[in-house]
């Protein structure tokens, strides 16, 4: 369905939202959490490339308009070497 399809703030790919990470400004404390929360959303693709330029250049601060502490960044960095390791 079209209500499921969200945009990369980095590549500006158009996919479902289950092929990108969301990151949350919770309301009202103004936190910006990993896929948890309600409140302004924004998604990045999960490529070490779209997560580079996103820390890189703010992108993901920028749409979320609010900071994204680098502990944020850290985690996602996390995920992306777990889920690229092959499988034993």
């Amino acid at each position: 369905m079209v209500d499921h399809l969200r945009r990369c703030v980095t590549c500006r790919r158009l996919a479902a939202k289950q092929e990108f990470w969301r990151l949350v400004r919770v309301y009202p404390s103004h936190q910006v959490e990993l896929d948890e929360g309600m409140g302004r959303s924004a998604y990045v693709c999960q490529t070490a490339e779209c997560l580079m330029v996103a820390q890189k250049k703010n992108r993901l601060g920028r749409a979320l308009r609010a900071p994204v502490p680098e502990k944020v960044f850290q985690i996602l960095w996390q995920r992306l070497a777990t889920d690229s390791q092959p499988d034993s």
